[in-house]
């Protein structure tokens, strides 16, 4: 029997993609716009209070002064590394076809690096430690002061609210003299709880991470001297971020949130 072509085009009443776009339970796959209950975003959210705006606007107002290298201002901060090693040989580039590396890893163990940035300058340094402990803070404190800016009068250190950023780890690691006198030309600049996003040297631990890390390294050794080089570069070019945001910004972008007397 014949179908003329309009009895073949016309719809049925029934959707032309069949069942398949219906779910397990037969409800329809949600549009764009719908509510998704089963979906969430992880996000950092903080509480913006009188304590919140201080810390910020202090961090903010320490950004816009002028570059004095007998004042310095360093950006401190930390993360751990997990070490892996290939369990096979990777396969070369060949043409046509990329690399290829086997989806087994192995475990080699964490070790942290602790990173210091010092935005105007466009300089940074890392230091690599197998473990991090208040003691460690203290040592990275010491070769701060006594080795990175041995004549600086007085260094303005902005660091998160970790347990272990604190002055008197100094004596818990050396004599009283000396613990002092290191404390003594360190000035902490706290930034807010949840809001390490103003601490600038997180924008250089990014691109670490990209950059550099982004990757199977095996050895504490290998790890070390891919991070030298990545160094090197960028302090030879001085790569600084373009950081706009001001104190004066924040009162108009986070009005709605400043207490209000």
């Amino acid at each position: 029997r014949h179908v003329d072509d309009a009895t073949a085009g016309r719809s049925s009443g029934r959707d032309a993609r069949g069942r398949e776009h219906l779910r397990r339970d037969g409800s329809a796959d949600p549009e764009k716009g719908d509510i998704k209950p089963w979906q969430h975003k992880q996000w950092c959210i903080s509480k913006v209070d009188a304590k919140f705006v201080y810390h910020m606007e202090d961090v903010l107002d320490l950004y816009e002064e002028p570059y004095d290298p007998l004042y310095p201002t360093v950006c401190f901060d930390e993360r751990s590394y997990q070490l892996l090693d290939h369990t096979r040989p990777p396969l070369p580039v060949e043409p046509g076809c990329p690399a290829r590396v086997d989806y087994e890893y192995k475990r080699n163990g964490t070790c942290n690096l602790f990173a210091f940035f010092e935005p105007h300058r466009g300089w940074r340094h890392i230091r690599l430690t197998q473990q991090r402990t208040k003691l460690d803070v203290a040592e990275c404190l010491r070769e701060l002061v006594e080795q990175l800016y041995p004549h600086a009068k007085k260094i303005s250190v902005v660091l998160d609210n970790l347990n272990v950023h604190t002055l008197w780890t100094l004596y818990e690691r050396y004599p009283a003299e000396q613990a002092r006198s290191i404390a003594g030309r360190l000035e902490f600049h706290h930034t807010p709880v949840h809001a390490s996003w103003l601490n600038m040297v997180e924008i250089e631990l990014s691109a670490l991470a990209r950059q550099c890390l982004a990757r199977r390294l095996p050895d504490i050794d290998i790890l070390s001297r891919e991070i030298a080089a990545w160094q090197t570069a960028r302090n030879t070019t001085q790569l600084k971020p373009d950081w706009r945001f001001t104190a004066r910004d924040a009162r108009t972008t986070l009005a709605r949130h400043y207490p209000r007397n």
